[in-house]
């Protein structure tokens, strides 16, 4: 199947459901965030993207989610309330 063919099914998939159109590429960004998010681990989904680093992935993915953001300030300051103890 061709990009265009492929870009063209998506966009009226989107049409057809009422949604803003996207780029198809967007579903590449979704799909490794919502991996980051659930915790897999960063080596899983650098292979798949074809990326050559690890460094490399995370540069592209990891400032996109404000969930995980939270999460490592969240365990920050769990670890430091311990250090404190």
């Amino acid at each position: 199947m061709t990009k265009s063919t492929l870009a063209n099914a998506f966009q009226r998939i989107l049409k057809n459901d009422g949604l803003p159109p996207l780029p198809i590429h967007s579903t590449r960004h979704t799909h490794a965030v919502l991996q980051m998010e659930a915790g897999a681990d960063m080596k899983y989904i650098q292979e798949p993207l074809g990326y050559g680093s690890i460094s490399n992935t995370s540069d592209v993915y990891f400032h996109i989610s404000k969930k995980i953001e939270k999460d490592r300030m969240n365990k920050f300051e769990e670890h430091m309330k311990n250090v404190l103890e």
